[in-house]
């Protein structure tokens, strides 16, 4: 999504029938893609979740495209990170504080991540963007 574009918002189209009253702006939804991926993978890691990516928006802080990528693509550093600490014999286990097993929680960071891949692909496509995995070669 270019940077002019970052703030966008279907609820910025006054679709006909359509409700997108309040939802995520492309950028919010890359920042919680971001702020879900640190709550998800740093039970596995032991890395300390920040106060300020509570509430599932993350950091108030970052505005700008550079910033918000930055921030994703070092959540994905730790969701690497939080991958390489599963074994056969650990990954059933309960990391402390959770209610989900090791393998579950990192699963289902890439789970989520790809719902909300699946919200930003249509908001390319309401700007005119064919996202770049249907991209032709």
């Amino acid at each position: 999504m270019p940077e002019d574009k970052f703030n966008f918002s279907p609820e910025s189209l006054s679709i006909s029938g359509g409700n997108y009253k309040g939802v995520r702006t492309f950028a919010m939804q890359v920042k919680h893609v971001a702020a879900s991926n640190y709550a998800i993978w740093s039970p596995l890691t032991g890395d300390k979740f920040p106060k300020d990516y509570m509430g599932g928006n993350g950091p108030e802080n970052l505005k700008s495209k550079s910033e918000i990528i930055s921030f994703l693509k070092d959540s994905f550093a730790l969701g690497h990170k939080a991958a390489a600490t599963l074994t056969a014999e650990n990954m059933l286990q309960n990391p402390e504080g959770s209610k989900s097993t090791r393998l579950r929680l990192a699963v289902f960071g890439a789970e989520h991540a790809f719902d909300h891949y699946g919200q930003m692909v249509e908001y390319l496509r309401m700007n005119g963007i064919v996202p770049p995995a249907s991209r032709g070669k």
